[in-house]
């Protein structure tokens, strides 16, 4: 598999979207599941089909971008054809000297992000969750682990490496929409309907005082780049003294939601978000 990424990588960044596109749209008509998924969350946001209908084939064109991204040359700057709006946030952010908090929902360009933010103001620890196949597992953390960019699993050392990163005035990153493992998070309210919804970033804030500044990196049309934006940072998390992690969370989950309403078309919509939470195994 590698050697078709490596093959892959080379092709323009145009022609990976469109047989991306193909494939978004293949997996919706082979999947009654996916679709009832995808129309279910759609209606829960409060949105017309026709705003997310465009979600369908960008989520094959996030698969058809891997390749580009996962295998770029480790001395090739990624920020070429990407645009970056809202650094003023970072910078004010940066200035409180008690490291940032970068996180995001599955929409756009998710892959991108963490890679310009790297370069834009790494060192940045990212925490993710290792694919369950071993090929994909490997390729991931290859791809992944960069020059000012550390990806680390979700494990307690992982943890202990983000409040370190933090206590350094640098930056660490996640995606907060994902359902974590029972016991990692709790119910929320997301576009209106409990969500069980990870605390880890709200914990290091709570914990560090460090800043969370949502971020957005959208896919533009015809193969042209990316629009990596900065959002304001969220406000009304109090510091540990007088900590509310409910009103901790669900202040992040409004900030994913301006996010995915800003687009739409590009949010992961067949995602599970309202399942119930998965135990451990120990």
């Amino acid at each position: 598999m590698l050697w078709l990424f490596r093959l892959l990588s080379h092709w323009p960044l145009a022609v990976l979207h469109a047989l991306g596109a193909g494939l978004g749209w293949l997996v919706w008509l082979a999947s009654a599941r996916y679709r009832a998924q995808f129309r279910a969350n759609v209606a829960q946001a409060g949105l017309p089909f026709e705003a997310a209908r465009p979600a369908i084939a960008e989520a094959g064109r996030f698969v058809g971008e891997l390749p580009r991204l996962w295998m770029r040359p480790r001395a090739q700057s990624c920020l070429g054809n990407v645009r970056v709006q809202g650094q003023d946030h970072a910078a004010q952010a940066f200035a409180h000297g008690k490291g940032v908090i970068f996180f995001g929902p599955h929409c756009g360009s998710f892959e991108l992000g963490p890679q310009a933010l790297a370069e834009l103001y790494g060192p940045i620890t990212a925490i993710y969750r290792p694919a369950r196949k071993a090929w994909l597992a490997r390729l991931e953390s290859f791809a992944r682990d960069r020059q000012n960019l550390t990806v680390v699993p979700a494990s307690l050392s992982g943890i202990r490496l983000m409040h370190k990163t933090l206590k350094a005035n640098q930056a660490v990153a996640m995606l907060t929409d994902q359902v974590p493992p029972e016991g990692l998070g709790i119910w929320a309210p997301f576009f209106g309907r409990p969500a069980y919804t990870m605390t880890l970033a709200a914990r290091l804030a709570l914990q560090s005082g460090a800043a969370l500044l949502p971020v957005s990196c959208e896919r533009l049309p015809w193969g042209r780049g990316y629009f990596l934006k900065i959002w304001p940072a969220v406000a009304g998390v109090e510091t540990r003294e007088t900590a509310d992690m409910l009103q901790a969370v669900t202040r992040i989950n409004q900030a994913i939601e301006a996010i995915v309403l800003s687009q739409p078309g590009q949010y992961l919509w067949g995602y599970a978000r309202y399942k119930a939470p998965r135990k451990e195994v120990s």
